[in-house]
């Protein structure tokens, strides 16, 4: 078995939603070599009251629901009591966009907390007591941070050494150095008259690499110019 090297707590109202995504694929075979662990927390857990009431009203008035400050903050003492975390994660719509050079950086982390929003998000507090990063996926407002969890935590651990079976598999995805992947391709070498590039099946390396990174200039040119732009 490997040596661990990242944990993930995610700290959600809806525990259940987490579930199937970390039981399948290269998450599934990381946490299995022991490269990575993710430990999901249920926020009620530590709810006020007989209720367990991790939500109120928000002061001022208005639609919607808060998610208050003591039930998050009680969870991430307790977390810290265990461990100290390089990052302490919010995600919502409002953070910064996530991309893969951020993905590299933040897999170079040993612990993580991510914290799942829900109704009309947390109290202000939260993010200025605790929060050292804030992270969106998408400039769109989902249900919940469950989702873009599940995407933050595929997008990192398949970066860890060890996960991917070939190790420069991460390294030749799409928006590695801001470029998109280039067309691939498998047998048959012709079908219905569509041919595999000749450059693919000559076995001259050099040209092969050559013709990928032009295909991946071409591409990136092609459906997302502004990548070529913050180059």
């Amino acid at each position: 078995m490997g040596t661990k090297l990242m944990r993930i707590d995610i700290i959600t109202l809806h525990p259940g939603l987490l579930e199937s995504p970390f039981q399948h694929s290269i998450v599934k075979r990381a946490i299995e070599k022991n490269l990575a662990e993710i430990n999901i927390v249920n926020l009620r857990n530590y709810g006020l009251g007989s209720y367990k009431q991790v939500d109120d009203a928000p002061f001022g008035g208005g639609a919607g629901m808060v998610m208050s400050i003591e039930p998050i903050a009680n969870c991430i003492e307790d977390l810290k009591t265990e461990r100290t975390y390089d990052e302490i994660i919010y995600l919502t719509p409002d953070g910064e966009r996530f991309n893969q050079q951020m993905a590299n950086s933040l897999s170079l982390c040993k612990n993580i907390i991510l914290l799942c929003g829900h109704y009309k998000g947390v109290d202000e507090r939260v993010r200025e007591l605790y929060i050292t990063r804030e992270i969106s996926i998408g400039d769109y407002v989902l249900s919940g941070g469950e989702l873009p969890a599940a995407v933050f935590c595929d997008t990192i651990i398949r970066l860890l050494p060890g996960v991917l079976s070939d190790e420069t598999s991460a390294l030749s995805d799409s928006f590695q150095d801001n470029l998109l992947a280039p067309p691939v391709y498998t047998r048959p070498a012709d079908f219905k008259g569509l041919k595999v590039p000749d450059v693919l099946l000559s076995g001259n390396q050099k040209q092969i690499d050559l013709w990928r990174h032009e295909q991946s200039i071409e591409k990136t040119k092609s459906l997302r110019p502004d990548l070529l732009e913050e180059k």
